[in-house]
């Protein structure tokens, strides 16, 4: 078994929720462990974030920066860091990292516009360091066991997708009151051009391509701001065109009272559909035409090898968010381990999230702002 990958992190402090998720995710199947990190602008904050983290005092950091230039004097510096800050942080810190050699974990979106995004492939493209976006929800074992029914051509010809992520987290003006994942993600200046659609909506495209193995060539969007005075929209309905023929929609809110985290895709084929829900992760609806629907549950032989390298436990015990999200942690170390090793990596660890899908979901959102404010026009990605 190879060592712990030695982990850094960049944001993720005190009052950040996503932080304590990565944290979680990389302990799970004991690949990494966290030494130092970057984990707030306030170095006060940072400071006693790093002790409750039991991270040593000359391991703490004020930047990126300091975090490359004095990690880079140690017998043993840091494999990987996660950058878990907002949006508008994600492209420099990136770009400095994969400079310095170091593998990145970076949460989506993946930076603040499509230029930084471009940017940021070419720097991976020409640099060691292997990059890995947490588009969590690949990691679910029915999610990987869809795609690989898709794949084995058990639906057919894809005809349909249709997705939806719906919160209600926002349906008042909750950043007046200070509230920090509220504030930034409202926040133009860190947030983006995009703000439903770049903070779930983002998920919900990224899963319609994953599961479907299609990509959308354009979309006819509606962005929407419901809550008065907030800058960015809450809520997004469109239509997608896919380049195998398919046709499809995708919906995100923010704003749906009684919603709490409702991400779900339906995909129909020819020959059957696909049905999964967030909510109840552990189940995929599969119906052939002209046969009643099953249900397939999480774990068992009936599955096929995707699902089995993305569980942990045996039938009936569930699993849920975090295990998905320590799905592509693990993946990544597997990765990580190859490259450090001189050999060649598990194919299973390879469905993990990349650059290329990192790209796709800023074309998602530019274009999705392009159409929306050209009275929902067809707008391509490319």
């Amino acid at each position: 078994m190879a060592r712990r990958l030695r982990l850094g992190m960049i944001g993720g402090g005190q009052g950040a929720f996503i932080g304590a998720v990565h944290r979680i995710a990389a302990r799970m199947d004991d690949r990494y462990e966290l030494i130092a990190g970057a984990l707030s602008s306030d170095p006060q904050r940072g400071r006693a974030s790093a002790a409750e983290l039991h991270i040593a005092e000359d391991r703490v950091y004020a930047s990126v920066e300091d975090m490359i230039t004095r990690e880079a004097g140690r017998a043993h510096p840091v494999d990987v860091v996660a950058i878990v800050t907002p949006n508008h942080l994600h492209y420099a810190a990136t770009k400095a990292l994969l400079r310095a050699g170091i593998h990145v974990i970076c949460d989506k979106p993946l930076c603040h516009s499509l230029e930084e995004a471009l940017d940021l492939e070419h720097e991976v493209a020409k640099r060691q360091a292997l990059f890995a976006l947490t588009h969590n929800y690949t990691g679910y074992p029915m999610i990987r066991h869809a795609r690989a029914m898709v794949a084995a051509g058990e639906l057919g010809d894809i005809r349909v997708v249709q997705v939806e992520y719906a919160q209600d987290w926002l349906a008042t003006a909750l950043e007046a009151s200070g509230q920090k994942q509220a504030s930034w993600r409202t926040d133009p200046a860190r947030s983006g051009a995009g703000g439903c659609i770049g903070d779930i909506g983002t998920h919900a495209f990224n899963l319609a391509e994953f599961v479907s193995r299609e990509k959308v060539q354009s979309v006819a969007a509606e962005l929407t701001t419901f809550v008065e005075g907030r800058r960015l929209d809450d809520n997004t309905q469109m239509m997608l065109r896919f380049e195998g023929g398919a046709r499809g929609a995708l919906w995100s809110s923010q704003v749906t009272v009684g919603q709490d985290n409702a991400l779900r895709l339906r995909i129909y084929g020819s020959k059957g559909s696909l049905e999964w829900a967030q909510e109840s992760p552990n189940e995929l609806r599969f119906t052939r035409l002209g046969e009643p629907p099953q249900t397939l549950r999480r774990a068992g032989p009936h599955l096929g090898p995707e699902a089995a390298h993305a569980t942990r436990l045996p039938p009936g015990h569930p699993e849920g968010y975090f295990e998905a999200f320590a799905q592509l942690y693990r993946d990544f170390a597997e990765q990580i381990n190859a490259v450090q090793e001189a050999r060649t990596p598990d194919a299973a660890s390879l469905l993990v999230p990349g650059i290329e899908a990192g790209v796709r979901g800023m074309r998602f959102i530019t274009a999705s702002v392009a159409s929306s404010q050209n009275n929902a026009a067809w707008t391509a990605l490319e």
